[in-house]
């Protein structure tokens, strides 16, 4: 039985102004490693979007000097791959899709912060289902 994840705020909202959803407990994602994209003071790059992995842009992500496909066992961090969900930052995946490589977002699972950096027809575009 999967467990539900420690959540940083409770009251977070997602894009569409609903409960924030988990994005990946497998593997666990969020900035405070709890599978939500969840966002706080500590923060700075704003990890919001809850994205699935495609191998375009992991290929890009690497480009711009962020690997996340390599496994990092000292950080406990699995490495990606395609089909994977990832909390990113939202930054990144504005140059993502600047760039085209953006991948698809999860809007449930997408913090209502994220809307600072990428309109939500832009995101609704993007979008898969939960």
């Amino acid at each position: 039985m999967a467990t539900r994840p420690i959540r940083y705020d409770a009251d977070a909202r997602n894009v569409l102004g609903q409960e924030l959803v988990p994005c990946s407990l497998d593997p666990v994602t969020g900035f405070f490693r709890n599978g939500c994209c969840e966002t706080g003071p500590h923060d700075v790059g704003m990890h919001t979007v809850c994205a699935v992995m495609t191998a375009e842009f992991l290929a890009f992500s690497r480009s711009m000097g962020n690997d996340l496909s390599t496994p990092r066992p000292d950080l406990g961090f699995p490495g990606l791959n395609p089909g994977d969900r990832w909390c990113l930052c939202a930054p990144r995946w504005k140059e993502a899709l600047d760039a085209g490589a953006a991948p698809k977002v999860v809007l449930e699972s997408t913090h209502e912060e994220t809307l600072a950096i990428v309109a939500l027809g832009v995101l609704k575009d993007y979008a898969v289902e939960a």
